[in-house]
């Protein structure tokens, strides 16, 4: 790949981020499209107007420091627990996220991982294919009370997908109150969590990573949980214990659990993709082939406001438009 020139807009790409969107964003600027496995270079970190990202690059002070002419960086997703907001705000750069644009990807994804674990497909696939014809008896949804931990834009999408089925659905959530209209809408009853433990038959997890949540979901919380309850984690890898799991799932206490983000990512193989009873993917509830151009759409839309000196919609730091010291070249066309 030559390296950037000074003389243009460059958007780097990075972690394999793509869609429509940017392929007429390329059509404005130079853009460098770089693959989940390969970080953002130096070389190209000092000319670079604009930084995709999804959760892998750790957008830090130093590397803040290393971007000079940066004006924004764009998050595919919605956690941000990878960039440093505040030291973003003090070097001028926007920081905007496609919050929501994913949910329902990741709201199937949930069901997804919880119904294989109910009628443990996994495990009658491999059987099958081997040779078996093993009809032992599984588990329906129907009639089940289903546990959200976390009622933001992906927990609130799973409560609303499972009006198709016949599920009670009990939410917690400490940022949300009883009286949100969005409870009433997606059918979830706000509970206190040993509520929620002591009486969901599934419960899904989609927090974000903070000091509070780190390591929430371990012993103590597994132990309360209803016995052969079935738990999801669409969150974050580092709010699970994964310890804490397999002692709970050897134990006996879980009836499986299904994992879309580990502590560790990519994780080593070790004792949980040993079990028959736990249903693993490598971090792609949220992409499909549909979020990912609702994603690109969004993005793009802030890069190209906030490279013309407009304000960003999805702005989540302090700043929604870039000092005027670290606007790049103006665009060849302007923003609608």
């Amino acid at each position: 790949m030559s390296e950037p020139s000074a003389k243009e807009p460059i958007v780097v790409a990075a972690e394999g981020v793509w869609g429509d969107a940017f392929e007429r964003l390329a059509r404005d600027c130079r853009l460098v499209r770089l693959s989940a496995e390969v970080p953002p270079r130096d070389t190209v970190l000092r000319e670079a107007s604009a930084l995709v990202v999804r959760n892998r690059t750790k957008v830090t002070a130093e590397l803040l420091l290393r971007a000079p002419r940066l004006a924004i960086v764009a998050r595919a997703g919605s956690g941000l627990d990878n960039i440093d907001i505040q030291a973003a705000d003090a070097a001028g750069v926007v920081v905007t996220a496609a919050i929501g644009a994913n949910a329902v990807s990741v709201a199937e994804h949930t069901l997804s991982l919880a119904l294989a674990l109910l009628r443990g497909l996994v495990g009658r696939d491999r059987e099958t294919r081997a040779g078996g014809w093993d009809r032992s008896a599984g588990r329906e949804l129907a009639g089940k009370v289903w546990g959200i931990l976390g009622l933001g834009s992906t927990g609130l999408a799973v409560a609303r997908l499972l009006k198709g089925f016949d599920v009670q659905r009990v939410g917690v959530d400490p940022y949300i109150s009883a009286g949100d209209s969005r409870l009433g809408e997606a059918g979830v009853r706000l509970v206190p969590l040993e509520e929620m433990l002591a009486v969901a038959d599934v419960v899904s997890v989609h927090l974000p990573l903070t000091p509070e949540t780190f390591a929430l979901v371990g012993d103590e919380f597994l132990s309360k949980l209803k016995p052969g309850a079935v738990l999801v984690n669409l969150g974050r890898g580092e709010v699970l214990d994964e310890e804490a799991l397999i002692a709970a799932l050897d134990a006996g206490l879980l009836g499986g659990a299904g994992l879309d983000v580990r502590s560790n990512e990519p994780p080593c193989v070790g004792r949980l993709e040993e079990m028959d009873n736990v249903v693993l993917t490598p971090h792609i509830a949220g992409i499909t082939v549909e979020s990912q151009e609702r994603v690109a759409s969004i993005l793009v839309g802030d890069i190209e406001a906030v490279l013309a000196g407009a304000p960003a919609k999805c702005f989540v730091g302090k700043l929604h438009t870039a000092p005027s010291a670290k606007l790049p070249l103006r665009r060849k066309r302007p923003v609608p």
